[in-house]
């Protein structure tokens, strides 16, 4: 479904991806992992087209991506969440909803708003609140849902469990696997490594912007160098 093929991108006169290739099979959960600077978010934001590439490709669906501007990506099926949940902290959470399906045209079904409020059913509840509001966790589960509207067939989700709760964190890792399994393949940075490998079913490991490793979740989980750098062993 997404590929990457030796993608290289810079800030500046500096390189933060310096060749990386991975893809991601339809259905699958795929998880990257790395410290921070690795390249983890650099990676989900040039599939989104919010930073310029350098060289290489990156193909949705047999189609090139790395030319088009970040609208046209989000009309080709690929929403991204990013880190920090980045609402419009005053406005509405009907209005920060609404938005992320502006890339439709016409009229917006309730279809969509009901799958969102089916999964989130405290943001029904929080309907007129202003975003900047809530919870942290609401945010979050606003953040997701935001992205929902736009009916993705992937998602890229950037630290969902940055600053939350481990009660919150357990249900938004339950909320994923759900996504996942009607139908929306996923690309997962997370800081909960161990939470993260539990959920996917491969993964990949970036450092300082090289792709080192890459392997089905469960070898990464059982595998000693993954262990000694991320899971705390």
């Amino acid at each position: 479904m997404l590929e990457l093929k030796d993608l290289k991108v810079a800030y500046g006169g500096v390189e933060a991806l310096h060749g990386i290739t991975l893809s991601v099979k339809e259905g699958e959960i795929v998880t990257i992992l790395g410290a921070n600077g690795a390249g983890k978010s650099t990676t989900l934001m040039a599939v989104s087209g919010l930073v310029p590439v350098k060289s290489g490709e990156i193909c949705f669906q047999g189609e090139r991506l790395d030319r088009l501007k970040s609208h046209a990506v989000v009309e080709k099926g690929i929403t991204q969440v990013p880190e920090g949940r980045r609402l419009f902290g005053s406005m509405t959470v009907m209005e920060n909803l609404k938005l992320g399906a502006f890339t439709r045209k016409g009229a917006i079904g309730p279809q969509y708003l009901d799958r969102v409020f089916s999964l989130f059913p405290r943001l029904e509840e929080r309907g007129h609140q202003m975003a900047g509001t809530l919870s942290g966790g609401e945010q979050q589960m606003l953040a997701i849902g935001r992205a929902l509207m736009s009916d993705p067939k992937l998602l890229l989700l950037d630290e969902p469990s940055l600053g939350l709760a481990p009660l919150l964190v357990k249900s938004i890792f339950e909320t994923i696997k759900s996504i996942n399994e009607s139908g929306v393949t996923i690309v997962l940075v997370e800081q909960n490594a161990r939470a993260a490998l539990k959920l996917a079913d491969r993964g990949y490991v970036l450092d300082v912007g090289y792709l080192v490793l890459e392997d089905s979740a469960k070898n990464l989980l059982n595998n000693p160098q993954v262990k000694d750098a991320y899971l705390g062993a």
